[in-house]
């Protein structure tokens, strides 16, 4: 495994964008190794910040080389062209080399050898050759200056973050190895493999809401073991009220599985749907709960239940004050263009009328579409 104080592994870049070809490491320069995507938010905004680091510790012979090694685009050369048009208008005042691998080689030896899950991820090679440092670019503040006067590597602190991470990497590997089985499971409709996967996912992280979520909806909405169902949505319920898990994801899990449309609820037992529903409905709303604090991804969960509950003035309320959060010119447009349409239809059949907003309109729907669902990477 390549970890604090490996050799670092060769470069074997397919193209050099930006920059002078790199083959081999210099002695006694320093290196910092950005595996990094146009696609990918936090990669593009480390960005400038490397620039700054390039010109900041230039003397001190630090080499910043980034490496995209995971471009999307139909073939290779398109991918490489994309890029290179993307850093021509996006980064003119780049100072340091840009590579690009479309064969995977550069993964295969730098973020998989180390259990690196995803871009931005930054490896610092320290002046022997040898690896100082892995982990976000956002960290690299802290540890630079250390590197740079050699006390980092030998330090406590480093051999503890390096085992961190090491260990956050293999939990998230073992993760990705339980979601392929579940989904295949779920392809195929054996719902007993799906839940036997899901079952051992929680044993092993039972504070990963993307498995419980799973195991929920598997019980209720495809097996129909509404008692079974029912037990795991009221601990789910326990566990977020008692802040051992994300509080207001969980939930908005649990509102979900009992109040979106889009999921078949006839069968569910209807006094004990609105009795959570209820109780779950006063945690999320009172202040004083101590799991409370309404966010986006509430208002859709919360405003069904009331909908059906009778109560469709207040059903009206929570989606306007959705539409309102959502509206605000901090929100990113691609949220905006994936929630609003479901929001205005949602009113509209509220509503049993014709809704317009922003020059879109929506008619009333017998059946109103699902609520936005609460998504962890878009919730950081």
């Amino acid at each position: 495994m390549l970890c604090l104080a490996s050799p670092a592994p060769s470069l074997k870049v397919e193209n050099w964008l930006r920059g002078e070809p790199l083959t081999n490491f210099e002695p006694g320069k320093l290196y910092i190794v950005e595996f990094w995507a146009s696609w990918c938010d936090p990669c593009v905004e480390a960005m400038p910040h490397l620039i700054e680091l390039q010109a900041k510790y230039k003397d001190e012979g630090l080499e910043v080389v980034a490496v995209a090694a995971s471009e999307e685009a139909p073939t290779a050369d398109q991918a490489r062209a994309k890029l290179d048009a993307w850093l021509t208008e996006k980064l003119s005042n780049l100072n340091y080399r840009i590579g690009f691998d479309s064969t995977g080689e550069m993964n295969k030896l730098w973020m998989d050898a180390s259990s690196s899950g995803g871009v931005p991820t930054s490896f610092v090679v320290d002046r022997d050759g040898h690896i100082a440092f892995i982990g976000h670019p956002i960290d690299i503040d802290d540890v630079l200056p250390k590197i740079i006067n050699g006390t980092w590597r030998s330090s406590d602190q480093a051999k503890a973050a390096d085992a961190k991470r090491i260990a956050a990497g293999q939990r998230e590997a073992r993760e990705f190895s339980i979601l392929e089985t579940i989904q295949a499971a779920m392809e195929a409709k054996d719902w007993p493999t799906a839940l036997s996967a899901v079952e051992e996912g929680i044993a092993a992280m039972p504070d990963n809401l993307e498995f419980r979520e799973i195991h929920a909806d598997l019980l209720l909405h495809k097996m129909r073991d509404t008692a079974t169902g029912f037990q795991v949505l009221r601990q789910l319920v326990r566990d977020a009220i008692e802040k051992r898990l994300e509080a207001v994801c969980g939930l908005n899990i649990v509102m979900r599985q009992l109040f979106d449309p889009e999921n078949d609820r006839a069968y569910l037992p209807r006094a004990e749907r609105f009795a959570i529903g209820r109780d779950v409905s006063e945690h999320i709303l009172n202040p004083g709960q101590a799991s409370a604090g309404l966010d986006f991804y509430s208002y859709g969960g919360l405003a069904q239940y009331y909908h059906e509950s009778g109560d469709k003035q207040r059903a009206i309320e929570l989606i306007e004050r959705a539409m309102t959060w959502l509206d605000d010119p901090k929100v990113s447009d691609a949220m905006k263009k994936g929630y609003m349409p479901q929001l205005l239809q949602t009113l509209a059949t509220y509503r049993g009328e014709k809704v317009c907003c922003g020059g879109s309109c929506s008619i009333s729907q017998e059946k109103s579409p699902g609520a936005p669902k609460c998504s962890r990477k878009e919730a950081t």
